[in-house]
């Protein structure tokens, strides 16, 4: 079942000027999914429209089967939970507690219910013993961290991420992407996320989409679209490096790759495989 249909979406600026049009895409529950294009393919502003902070100029979206419109919004936002670029535009309470009880609150949870959803989201995120700490005074990693457990928190079935790993060293990037995958795997929340770290999307993603000047390019597993080489170029984006070496190698007529490993360990597996080549 999808979890997310857009369906001949367009969305106008001000000016007349559009960001999308005419998207088509479908989300099944409990996919991860990356959204890839370069600046101004309209990545965010799609983000905006899954959760009613913008209205399509055309075209319809529905989440968990129910349109996104006014009358459904508060619904809507229970489901789709959005996790900013910057940790800093989201975190605003003067304590991780408050921080992740704000939104329970506007949702009427109170009591032990509330203090044992806080300190269960905090747990799985790593970040138990926080509470009384300032949000404004962690790491950027810790940040990161406390935002999506103030998005958890809720329980959305789905949580959509801006370039989650934006401003974080190599580490904080791996913990980050093994707690996503986690996530998914064990709460069963769809993921949907925008990132240029293209070497991050093999190890997260099994679904992509391409967007360039509002337009969907091209969609399909992380395999097939990668593996479209000019496609991703012709719109300024690159390979994966694995995939690049292999490529290269290819080239060089020292491997012979029909498909392109993505990660290290699918490019383990390759050179294992063709160790006569090699």
């Amino acid at each position: 079942m999808e979890i997310i249909d857009v369906s001949q979406v367009s969305y106008a600026y001000g000016d007349g000027s559009m960001a999308l049009k005419d998207i088509k895409m479908k989300i099944k529950s409990g996919e991860k999914v990356a959204i890839l294009g370069p600046n101004g393919a309209g990545k965010s502003t799609l983000f905006h429209l899954f959760n009613g902070i913008l209205k399509p100029t055309s075209g319809t979206i529905t989440v968990n089967g129910m349109e996104v419109c006014k009358k459904n919004l508060v619904e809507i936002r229970r489901n789709v939970g959005m996790v900013f670029q910057d940790s800093d535009d989201q975190l605003f309470n003067p304590t991780v507690r408050q921080e992740i009880a704000y939104g329970l609150l506007n949702m009427g949870v109170s009591g032990k219910k509330l203090e044992n959803t806080i300190e269960w989201a905090l747990k799985t995120v790593g970040m138990s013993g926080y509470e009384d700490k300032s949000p404004h005074n962690l790491s950027g990693g810790q940040k990161k961290r406390i935002a999506l457990a103030s998005v958890l928190a809720m329980k959305p079935k789905v949580m959509v991420l801006d370039e989650p790993t934006a401003a974080l060293d190599p580490r904080g990037v791996h913990k980050l992407i093994r707690l996503l995958d986690s996530i998914n795997k064990e709460l069963g929340i769809t993921l949907i996320f925008a990132t240029h770290d293209v070497d991050t999307v093999p190890l997260l993603a099994d679904k992509v989409y391409l967007l360039d000047k509002g337009k969907v390019v091209m969609g399909g597993t992380t395999e097939e679209v990668f593996n479209q080489k000019e496609v991703i170029r012709k719109i300024n984006l690159r390979l994966p490096r694995v995939a690049h070496l292999i490529e290269i190698l290819d080239r060089d007529g020292i491997l012979n790759a029909d498909d392109l490993p993505l990660t290290i360990g699918q490019a383990k597996d390759f050179l294992e495989k063709n160790k006569s080549q090699v």
